[in-house]
């Protein structure tokens, strides 16, 4: 099985982390959990629902940087799905060196065959472009993602899909824990 991944939020827990940063940097007049429900829907919607102005969204973007890869943990039981894939890749919308840095400190780059990032030129999703170019050339059977701009790709070019944490309609699979996978991979 080929999967594609997106990497916030699905492989790794990075909302409690950047939850905490917009948390700071809006001055706490936001709630948490106001804050997360809007990052799971997207950065771009966060920063124009909560009016960010562009020395703001620079200050989250050091701070973002500036994170170790322990303050963004794998989630529990990804690992096997890593091992039990033949091929698995990344698109992501992060900066390839902050990918390759949480990576590379998990010991996980020899997981991935390939990753497309933020700073690679390919339009964001959900425009299908390096999905198309990913699954041309590794036929991924499956993506996972967090959100629903991560599935809609997929579906506009016929892949299965995983919805992790999520109970946006229209995957093909849900998931509240990568420990289920096995047992709903049998279902798609």
């Amino acid at each position: 099985m080929n999967i594609l991944w997106d990497f916030d939020g699905t492989l790794f827990n990075t909302y409690p982390a950047y939850t905490d940063i917009l948390y700071e940097v809006l001055g706490s007049r936001v709630s948490k959990e106001e804050i997360l429900s809007h990052l799971k829907i997207s950065f771009t919607h966060a920063v124009k629902h909560f009016g960010i102005d562009e020395e703001q969204v620079q200050r989250i973007l050091a701070k973002e940087q500036d994170l170790h890869p322990a303050n963004t943990p794998p989630f529990p039981y990804v690992e096997n799905i890593l091992k039990f894939s033949d091929i698995n890749v990344i698109m992501t919308h992060k900066p390839r060196k902050e990918v390759v840095y949480i990576l590379d400190y998990y010991g996980w780059m020899k997981y991935f065959k390939e990753i497309v990032a933020g700073d690679d030129g390919y339009p964001k999703k959900p425009d299908p472009s390096s999905y198309i170019y990913l699954h041309n050339k590794y036929g991924v059977d499956l993506v996972i993602g967090d959100r629903e701009i991560d599935i809609m790709p997929a579906k506009v070019i016929g892949i299965k899909t995983c919805l992790f944490q999520n109970n946006t309609p229209g995957a093909d699979m849900y998931l509240t824990t990568y420990e289920d996978f096995f047992k709903n991979l049998i279902e798609v």
